[in-house]
């Protein structure tokens, strides 16, 4: 085989790669709503609308490690939170990272920084002085032409350590 050919093969390749991927500026742009819509949700403190894209089967993990079994148990502890300790918090959400790793897949990873908490889980501080601040991934599948968050695991921001 030539270069030539090998460039050729090598550009034929790449070529039907691309064209095979999809396009997912739309689906950003549908996932980043998403999450600006359920970040409104947890600022009305409004468990229904906060849950309301979790897939039925769907598992979440929370910030102090208990995971939590389809979308009816996601909803009721997010009432249950909503309505005691974060019942008049406000969450600021940043979008860290989009990515597709398939057509239907995604996973989105957050910052989020809560504020105005009466209490936080045991175990749990403070990253800052009244701040809270999570690590949130939710991995997504879309059913139906409707994106669904599959899987769900939120970490806390420990604060940095005390100079010696």
């Amino acid at each position: 085989m030539t270069r030539s050919s090998i460039l050729a093969a090598l550009s034929l390749l790449f070529l039907s790669t691309a064209c095979a991927t999809p396009h997912h500026a739309q689906d950003e742009v549908d996932l980043r709503q998403l999450v600006s819509a359920q970040t409104d949700a947890w600022n009305a403190h409004d468990a229904t609308a906060w849950s309301k894209d979790f897939a039925d089967d769907a598992e979440f993990i929370n910030i102090v490690g208990t995971v939590f079994q389809g979308h009816a148990e996601i909803e009721t502890r997010h009432a249950a939170i909503f309505a005691s300790i974060f019942k008049a918090s406000r969450d600021v959400v940043t979008v860290r990272k989009v990515v597709f790793p398939g057509p239907d897949v995604a996973v989105v990873e957050m910052v989020h920084e809560v504020t105005g908490h009466t209490g936080l889980p045991p175990g749990v501080q403070n990253t800052e002085e009244g701040l809270l601040r999570t690590q949130m991934k939710f991995v997504l599948k879309r059913d139906d032409g409707k994106w669904r968050i599959v899987a769900g695991q939120n970490t806390d921001v420990k604060p940095a350590p005390k100079a010696p």
